[in-house]
Order: C-alpha cells, then structure tokens, then sequence
C-alpha cells in the first residue's frame, strides 16, 4: 500500500542529518555513473572496474557513519531523510529514480557489505530493465526472484494505484451476498446499523486522510525525540549572562561543572562539546563577570585538553565500541587546545580501535597544521612513540617548519626516527629539506642511505651528486648488497648527465690488471646508471656492451637499452 508524505515547507523543518549529506549525494553520483559504465562498457574494461571500484569507495565512507542506507523514491529524484540527494528531472530511462519509481518501487534499503555482494547483480538487472520490451519482466519482478540480502525494498501495487483496491471490492461482494435484493428494498440493512463502520466515516469533514495522519505521527515522533540537554545548557549559560549576582553565577558554574561531567559519562560529546565552545563564548560576553568565575568557565575547556582526563576519556573509547556517532566525536576533539596534541599522538600509536584511531588522526591533523610550534616540540619529544607520530603528521602536512627538526632527528634519533625523518623530509621536499637529506646518505643504516638516495634522485637534487659519486667510487658501496648499489647508481644516471659517462663506461667496459673486468655486481649498475642518462654518448657505452658474456651484465645492458629506447 501506499502512504502520502506531507510538504515541507522549508528546510528549516528538517532535523539535522544523521550524518553529513555529502556522503550519500557523492555515493549516489558514483552510483549513476557506475551504472551508465556498466550500460556503456564490457565487464573486462578499465573503465567499468573503475567506476564499481569508485562506488565501492563511495560505500566505505557512507558505512563509516551507519549500516545501512535508505532512500525513498520520487518520481524524478531519491531522498534521504527528507532530502534530495539525486534529482535528475527528466522521466527517461537513463533517470534511476524514474527506473525504479515506474516499476512500483518506493524505497530502497542498502545493508553494508551490499557494495561487495550483490551491487554487480543489481546493476545487470538495472541494464535488463533498460533493454526490455512490453513482454519482459519489470524491475519490481526481477528483484523478487533474485532474492536480495543486502538490498531490501518496498513497493506499490500499481494496478490499485488510482483505482478502487481490492479490499473495496471485496466488501462490496460480501454486502451483496449478506443482504438479498428484497431485504435491501425493504430497508432490513438498519439490521447492521447498531453496529459503527469505519467505512461510513471516510467522507465526513473529521475526518484525517493518511497525509494528515503521517504528519501528526512525524511532528509527535519529532517532538519526543528532542534531545532538551542543548536547550537546557544554552538557559543556564543566558542565566549566567543575564543574572550579575555572584551567588547564582557560582551556582551555574556548578552546575556546568557537574553536567559536563554527565555528559561525559553517557557518551553524549556533540552536547559535550556545545556546552565547552558556548562557556568559552560567555566567559568572555557576560558583563560584571568575577575574573574567578570566568576562570572556572574557561577552565572547562583547558581541563579537558590536560592529558590526565583525555587519557582517561580516550581509554574509555578505547575499550569499548564507539556508541556514538564519529562526527559528535570530531566536534569534540574538534575544541581540545594545543597541549591536547601530545597525549592524541600518543595514542594513536598504541590504539588497536580502527575507528578511534582514525577520529584521533583526524583530530591530530588538524592541532598540527594550527599549532606548528607545539609539532616541532613533540618531534623532540623523550617519548618514541610520540616522536614518531609527530612526525608523520609534519609529513602529512608538508611543513617547512619542520625541516630543522627532522634534520637533528637524522644524527640522534633511532634508526626507525632516522627512517621516519627521511621519509618525511622527501614529502616536504623544499630546498631545505633536500639538504637535510644529503646528510642520511652516510647514515650507518642501510635502509636510511637507500631511502635518502632516491629521494634526491627523484627530486633531481643536483647538490647532491658529488656525494653521490663519491659513494660510487668508494670501498663502502662495493661491499654493500645489490639493492643499495642499484639505488645509488640509478641516482647518479638521473643526475649527472653527460658528464657522468666516463666514469660509468669506465665501470661497464673498461679492463682492469690481467684484463680482469669489474664486479659484474657494479657493472650492471653502471649499464642502469647510463639507461637512466639516456643520450647519445651513453647509448654507445651500451652498444660497446651489449655482447657481454656475463648473463648478469648482458640482462642489465638489455633493459638498459630497451628503456632508453622507449
């Protein structure tokens, strides 16, 4: 059966979203043109996988914030939660809503794990439907016989839509055959009259029709599903400004106090945070204020930023699944100050929480990139874990500030700080960060050296070359493995040029004592080194070597020359 959702008569009637819009409308927009690639393209082109991997993309964001999504079906367009979220106009057959709206469908219900199971097999039916004619099932047919598990649904039928039901012409039947012709002329029906029928009021002026009575039950439902715990903050935070006598500003500030911890307690952080961003606000706006009692309104904030209480708050998170929605969490930790940033990177490190970790991250990010001061402290931090944390988020953010930081990081950190500086000194990648890098290219690590190396070749850090070409022709490289000799190789190829041919012909193809050639080792790095250089002069040195005997050298010159020819 059908039921008549009542019009809004503006958005301002709508209840706040149970999580932002922009997920579902950037799923829906994956979704047509997944849909239309699947119209367009066979399963085995690239674009086709793409488009379903975008999809399945778009999923995972949305299941971040619920395990299921539902959408009504309009005629031209799908809603979510009272919203329009995919809004196409025009009735064809390449508008999903009106697909799904002409085949009696009203609203789709999308289970997690649907992107993974059975999101292919809907979108064949969808490219069935397209190409039907009159005599081919419909939509609303092809699901039911698939039977769904992840995609439920709920429909019409259209061939009582507009007309009498089936349950109007039943009682109609059954009256005929409990009155005979004769006892209706003689008016015996006053027989059934003692008896009131919902039936003999449809037409009366009182009563409801269905949008009427879906209205009453949504404004009922809506106004005892308020959450009053916002209105009842905002009145003592007005009573405070308002009322300049320090007895009941001091009794407010009590009760702030109590109710944030309350707040607290039964994992309500969206009120949480409301109440320490709106105390902050008054402290500073209320007129007479006693610099003790603003103290205490303020201080709200501050307590929840030391790292005794968020340690505590964050181990309660931690060993529990988060009952809250993420996004009341962003909004707290959205308020935490900077001293905050030590304790959040501290935890990141050893939460095994999925979900907290990311909303920490999040969080983490944005104190970094406003508080660069208090990031660069924390790289000199005493605490490892802290120290490496602080600076991947110096890499993520790509702050020159950091720089000077990182390069101390490179001679009394550990080997896994030393890494993790080298790394983030390639992602910020400014001229000073290229220098910092020239000094982890004798760094007693092998993984630091290697790392360094091909960063500065991949960046053409050309400062950097005589280093370089003296680790080549050192003792130190020929006794390392393969892998830190190609590195180093590769780099001198992508930036010495010319200039750097004689020497790596002179390792490739020259003879040393007793006609003895070199490592065949280095000898295949210096054939890569000259593919890297790619000009006329290092082809020759590759053509002289490319009837090398040895199968390691000749493989190299091989590739060599086959990527320099490309």
């Amino acid at each position: 059966m059908t039921t008549s959702v009542p019009a809004k008569t503006g958005e301002d009637e709508l209840d706040e979203p149970s999580f932002p819009i922009v997920y579902v409308t950037d799923l829906l927009k994956a979704f047509v043109k997944a849909v239309r690639a699947t119209q367009m393209y066979l399963p085995n082109n690239p674009m086709h996988a793409r488009s379903l991997e975008a999809v399945k993309e778009a999923f995972a964001a949305v299941w971040q914030h619920t395990d299921e999504l539902v959408l009504q079906v309009v005629e031209t367009h799908l809603d979510w939660e009272g919203r329009v979220v995919l809004d196409e106009q025009e009735r064809t057959s390449d508008n999903l809503a009106w697909l799904l709206y002409k085949d009696g469908i009203r609203e789709l219900t999308m289970l997690k794990g649907f992107e993974h199971e059975e999101l292919a097999v809907f979108f064949n039916l969808l490219q069935r439907v397209r190409k039907a004619t009159d005599d081919d099932d419909d939509l609303l047919t092809l699901m039911w016989e698939r039977e769904f598990v992840t995609l439920q649904y709920r429909y019409v039928d259209l061939t009582q839509e507009g007309g009498p039901g089936v349950e109007s012409m039943e009682r109609t039947e059954q009256k005929e055959k409990i009155l005979s012709p004769a006892q209706a002329e003689a008016g015996l029906e006053s027989t059934q009259s003692s008896i009131a029928k919902l039936d003999d009021f449809d037409s009366t002026l009182y009563f409801l029709d269905d949008g009427e009575i879906q209205y009453l039950d949504g404004e009922i439902k809506r106004e005892f599903s308020t959450d009053l715990r916002p209105a009842v903050i905002a009145s003592l935070l007005d009573t405070f400004e308002n009322q300049k006598d320090p007895t009941v500003r001091e009794e407010i500030c009590g009760l702030l106090d109590y109710f944030l911890l309350v707040l607290l307690s039964t994992a309500q952080y969206r009120n949480s945070a409301y109440l320490l961003r709106e105390a902050g606000v008054t402290a500073n706006r209320a007129p007479e204020v006693l610099e003790t009692q603003k103290q205490r309104l303020t201080q709200l904030n501050e307590i929840m930023s030391d790292p005794k209480p968020l340690g505590q708050l964050l181990q309660a998170l931690e060993d529990a699944p988060l009952r809250a929605p993420q996004h009341e969490l962003d909004e707290l930790f959205g308020i935490l100050q900077p001293r905050a940033l030590e304790t959040i990177l501290s935890w990141i490190g050893r939460s095994q929480n999925p979900q907290l970790k990311m909303l920490l991250q999040v969080a983490a990010g944005r104190l970094a990139g406003s508080n660069s001061a208090e990031l660069i402290r924390l790289i000199g931090s005493d605490d490892e874990a802290v120290v490496l944390e602080a600076i991947r988020r110096a890499a993520a953010l790509k702050s020159p500030a950091a720089v000077p930081a990182l390069g101390k990081m490179l001679t009394v950190g550990e080997s896994d700080m030393r890494l993790a500086a080298v790394t983030a000194l390639t992602e910020i990648g400014s001229s000073g960060a290229m220098q910092m890098l020239e000094r982890a290219l004798v760094d007693e690590d092998r993984e630091v050296r290697i790392v360094a190396v091909r960063a500065l070749g991949a960046r053409n850090t050309r400062a950097a070359l005589p280093r370089i070409e003296a680790a080549i022709k050192g003792k130190g490289l020929r006794e390392s493995n393969l892998t830190e000799k190609m590195a180093f190789f590769e780099a001198y190829g992508l930036l010495c040029g010319d200039a750097g041919v004689p020497l790596l012909d002179g390792l490739l193809n020259a003879k040393g004592f007793m006609g003895k050639k070199d490592d065949p080792e280095i000898r295949a790095c210096a054939a890569m080194a000259l593919g890297k250089i790619n000009t006329s002069k290092a082809s020759d040195s590759l053509n002289r070597a490319a009837g090398e005997k040895d199968v390691i050298v000749r493989n190299a010159v091989s590739r060599a020359i086959r990527g320099a020819s490309a």
